[in-house]
């Protein structure tokens, strides 16, 4: 069962409404990776584990759209032995996302991460982060176990 909060965020996100645009064109200018103070989609964000304590982090990430074909080669092949076609991304724009969040906090463990928004250029996802050496989260028990599970 959704939250209220997250049937208003779908319903916006479904109907591709002003508000969303709006924020959209002011994530454009800010910088690829922002920090921010507090999660767009709560609900989401605590279904991954999110907390409002010290030692959880929220992180907005901008990645590219675009095809990830590979290249055609210059030099002469049979067309069967191009390697051009029947590729397929390996990693989802989400991994892509996490993980070059995951270089910029080194000493963070990832909770998770969801989608936010996209346009023709751009898609933006929410990625939680904990830092398990922080006292509030290594004292934490719930904490203490949902990083003990992770493998990042």
């Amino acid at each position: 069962m959704t939250s209220r909060q997250e049937q208003v965020w779908l319903k916006m996100w479904k109907e591709n409404s002003t508000e969303l645009r709006a924020k959209a064109v002011e994530w454009r200018k800010q910088h690829a990776l922002e920090r921010i103070e507090r999660p767009s989609r709560l609900y989401k964000a605590r279904q991954l584990g999110y907390k409002a304590k010290q030692g959880i982090v929220v992180v907005r990430m901008r990645v590219g759209r675009g095809n990830m074909r590979k290249k055609r080669p210059v030099a002469g092949r049979r067309p069967k032995h191009l390697g051009v076609l029947r590729i397929k991304p390996a990693l989802s724009m989400q991994k892509v996302a996490e993980r070059r969040v995951l270089e910029r906090f080194p000493n963070m463990k990832l909770l998770g991460s969801y989608y936010l928004y996209q346009d023709g250029v751009y898609l933006w996802y929410e990625v939680i982060l904990a830092d398990p050496s922080h006292p509030r989260i290594s004292h934490d028990k719930e904490m203490r176990g949902k990083i003990a599970g992770l493998k990042n």
